[in-house]
C-alpha cells in the first residue's frame, strides 16, 4: 500500500494540528506508524496503531499530547497533535506494515516498516 502524509503547516507553540495518512488501497490489515525527522536528527517513531485500531502506542515525548486514530472505511489514519512544542518541528511520515499489531511486538521501530513515502512538514514557532 502506498501512503501519503498531509496536513502539516506552521503553528504557534501550544497550538494543534491534525495530520492525515491516506492509503492507495485497503489498509485493514496493516499496522500504521508515524515517524518524524528533524534537521540533523535521526528519524524517530512517534506513534503507532494496530490494524483494527484497538491498540495505540506513543513515544514518551508525545504521550498525552498526540492521539492516533484510523478510519479503515476511508483508508486513512490520523494524528491529532495538541499542545505543540518547538521541539515537535520536523517532517512527519507515515509507514505501513502488513501485520496486525507489529508495534505491540517490536515497538515503534523504523526497521519494522517499509517505505515512508513523502512526508509533511510541521513547524512550531515560539
Amino acid at each position: 500500500v502506498q501512503l501519503q502524509a498531509s496536513g502539516g503547516g506552521l503553528v504557534q507553540a501550544g497550538g494543534s494540528l491534525r495530520l492525515s495518512c491516506s492509503g492507495s488501497g485497503f489498509m485493514d490489515y496493516f499496522s500504521i506508524a508515524w515517524f518524524r525527522q528533524a534537521p540533523g536528527k535521526e528519524r524517530e517513531g512517534v506513534s503507532c496503531i494496530s490494524s483494527n485500531g484497538d491498540r495505540t502506542y506513543y513515544a514518551a515525548s508525545v504521550k498525552g499530547r498526540f492521539t492516533v486514530s484510523r478510519d479503515n472505511n476511508k483508508n486513512t489514519v490520523y494524528l491529532d497533535m495538541s499542545n505543540l512544542k518547538t521541539e515537535d518541528t520536523a517532517v512527519y511520515y507515515c509507514a505501513a506494515r502488513d501485520q496486525a499489531d507489529v508495534c505491540g511486538v517490536f515497538g515503534i521501530s523504523r526497521g519494522s516498516f517499509g517505505d515512508f513515502g513523502q512526508g509533511t512538514q510541521v513547524t512550531v514557532s515560539s
